[in-house]
């Protein structure tokens, strides 16, 4: 088979059917295996694929067990040379399918094809970037950043300069669209576990690089994601994940090219930041408390 499609949800219904309507109506040249991965939703999800579409190979979990272990149960279902992941809250234009897959068999060294990603009212969505750097988390969705917000740290981790019409191999590109060749998974391995949600998609690209393989922009294909539908749900638990998962890259990649005794500031600088960033939501969150209260009164 050409292409397995992998599609992980939790809780986002209405996003799931629009998903499975559009990747089942791109029009793709070959016949595609679609696998639907469920992370214990209790919105009616699992019903709406068997019901509407019995074609998808629908997988069930027991309780959410997060990004990389959700998807990695649909790859290791799939059976296509190519493994197209989607988050739930994508809808795939037509055309794209052809596209990412002509763009993979053109760059036989692309371990990882990523397509051009649009916001909600069709603006770009910044999916292809550089690798994280110390600097970057200092100023990305960070008090520093929103001071200044047309920092050079920023622009440069959202590769802002780069022509987003141009296709080009890059560090990394988001795991929301994320076609994989088997060859290269055979040879990289399965999603690291070890991140719950969030940095599995750098860590892949990472790892993918290290063993000579290549990260391929392609913005002739493209698809509307929807961004953090599911991870809206939960900002104080997801906030906290993403630090996580920002913790264990530096200490799995990069906290062996610092010096010995230097190497826990960059993660206190994390841990630091993430207490910077769960506290505003705090504030935040009070301030929705006493807004509703007094729209109340």
């Amino acid at each position: 088979m050409d292409l397995s499609v992998c599609i992980l949800n939790w809780n986002t219904a209405p996003d799931l059917r629009r998903c499975l309507g559009s990747v089942f109506s791109a029009r793709y040249s070959s016949i595609i295996q679609v696998i639907v991965v469920d992370n214990a939703s209790d919105d009616g999800s699992a019903e709406i694929v068997r019901r509407e579409f019995p074609q998808a190979t629908l997988i069930q979990n027991s309780r959410n067990v997060g990004f990389a272990a959700g998807h990695n149960r649909g790859i290791r279902a799939s059976s296509g040379r190519y493994l197209l992941l989607l988050n739930a809250d994508t809808i795939v234009h037509e055309g794209a399918l052809t596209a990412l897959v002509r763009a993979a068999d053109a760059h036989p060294r692309a371990a990882v094809v990523g397509p051009r990603l649009l916001n909600a009212d069709g603006s770009l969505q910044y999916s292809c970037r550089r690798f994280p750097r110390l600097a970057y988390g200092l100023f990305r969705k960070a008090p520093l950043g929103r001071l200044l917000p047309e920092n050079r740290f920023d622009r440069e981790y959202l590769m802002r300069d780069f022509d987003h019409t141009r296709e080009q191999t890059v560090d990394w590109v988001s795991g929301a669209a994320f076609l994989l060749r088997r060859e290269a998974v055979e040879q990289v391995g399965l999603l690291d576990e070890g991140y719950y949600m969030y940095c599995e998609d750098v860590d892949w690209c990472y790892r993918a690089r290290r063993k000579d393989w290549q990260v391929l922009y392609a913005p002739r294909a493209v698809v509307t994601h929807l961004h953090g539908r599911s991870t809206d749900m939960r900002p104080f638990a997801m906030s906290y994940q993403f630090h996580r998962s920002m913790a264990r890259f530096y200490r799995k990649h990069y906290a062996g090219k610092w010096p010995a005794v230097l190497r826990w500031a960059p993660e206190m600088g994390i841990w630091l930041r993430a207490g910077i960033v769960l506290g505003e939501h705090g504030v935040e969150w009070w301030r929705n408390v006493l807004r509703r209260g007094w729209r109340q009164v």
